[in-house]
């Protein structure tokens, strides 16, 4: 699988341009705020229909125009595809898969699986058990469309209940079974939602452990462990335990909306312990790790965005790292970098086919393709 070209008419700081792509590396090099992540990101949309950033479609939408259009020819298992994705301001977003528009946007996840590591994923680290959920979340949905149709029936559940918790705590009417009719329907998205995520990091654990092996030349240790209310209690039994509890903070405190990973580095919490570099690598081997899962489990190979990655990793991981993206397991990946002499150091020994660009705000030049 791998994109053969691109056209943006008005996304972000692209009001019209139109590239061509090599199906091995491609790489961008351009200063900062000269748009080469908003190509990325447009490749992100192609593949999941939504920004990787959280933005929302208006957002995305270039300057004062009042719509946006990403429009794509790929090459999947050796089959011509098109993927269109169109949005104008107040409507709903259109995406068409060979001029064909989908009824429901979640249908196209999963068909095209791809991987991004960029430098806001310091917040895994960082941040809440959200954004590790959200990791989580953005592996299982695409490699599982039930898991995908769960989880959304899940969260609007949860709203639902939380909506439900302030009416009666308003209303000072303490009554279990106005409740229990929305912990009946929770109980089966939460419990298919923990199973496959428990699932997931059995068998993505000594996946994540190889990778970071070899970055780091096996002088590291680390581990993840899954945190969840339900590990040791079924949900039904989870929500009657805590319904007085919700009752008076107005929200449902426990459930797997509630779960988190544990990130541990030589047997302590990697947040405190692990170095600037060491974090970086843990973070590049848990996405790489999420690759080698979705190639696995869906039989083809990801595309694999790297958003200045190399920034903070000292040369030998950088080499590391390099080295990965030769083997025969990884297919079409896309480069970001300010540095044009570290990218040409990377190529320099590089036998994928592999193309160069010049970014420079609208511009764009490709200067070197082999």
């Amino acid at each position: 699988m791998y994109i053969k070209e691109i056209t943006l008419t008005n996304f972000k700081n692209y009001p019209d341009i139109h590239l061509e792509f090599s199906e091995g590396l491609n790489s961008f090099i351009g200063l900062n705020g000269s748009g080469k992540t908003n190509l990325l990101d447009a490749i992100y949309f192609i593949c999941m229909t939504k920004s990787y950033f959280n933005v929302t479609d208006r957002q995305v939408v270039n300057y004062e125009e009042k719509f946006y259009r990403i429009a794509s020819q790929l090459d999947l298992r050796d089959e011509p595809l098109a993927i269109v994705i169109k949005y104008q301001n107040g409507q709903k977003k259109v995406v068409e898969k060979n001029k064909v528009a989908y009824t429901k946007l979640a249908e196209h996840v999963g068909l095209l699986p791809i991987v991004m590591i960029a430098p806001d994923d310091i917040k895994l680290i960082q941040d809440s058990g959200e954004v590790r959920r959200k990791f989580m979340d953005n592996v299982l949905c695409q490699d599982d469309a039930v898991y995908l149709q769960h989880l959304m029936t899940y969260n609007h559940l949860i709203k639902q209940r939380n909506a439900a918790l302030k009416e009666i705590r308003k209303s000072n009417q303490f009554d279990p079974a106005i409740i229990g009719i929305y912990d009946k329907q929770l109980e089966e998205p939460a419990t298919y939602i923990h199973e496959k995520r428990a699932a997931f990091l059995d068998a993505f654990l000594p996946v994540f452990k190889g990778v970071y092996s070899v970055i780091s030349d096996g002088t590291e240790a680390v581990n993840i462990e899954y945190k969840s209310h339900l590990n040791n209690l079924d949900y039904k039994t989870l929500l009657s335990s805590t319904f007085e509890k919700d009752f008076y903070l107005e929200y449902t405190s426990t459930g797997t909306h509630r779960d988190d990973l544990v990130f541990v580095f030589s047997s302590k919490a990697l947040k405190k312990f692990a170095s600037q570099g060491q974090r970086k690598s843990f973070l590049i081997s848990l996405k790489l790790a999420q690759y080698e899962f979705l190639r696995r489990k869906k039989n083809i190979k990801p595309i694999l965005l790297l958003d200045d990655i190399f920034d903070k990793l000292d040369a030998e991981r950088v080499s590391k790292v390099i080295n990965l993206l030769q083997e025969e397991t990884f297919g079409q990946v896309f480069i970001t970098d300010t540095d044009e002499k570290r990218i040409s150091k990377v190529l320099e020994n590089m036998d994928k086919p592999h193309q160069k660009y010049m970014v420079n705000a609208d511009k764009i030049e490709i200067y070197e393709s082999a």
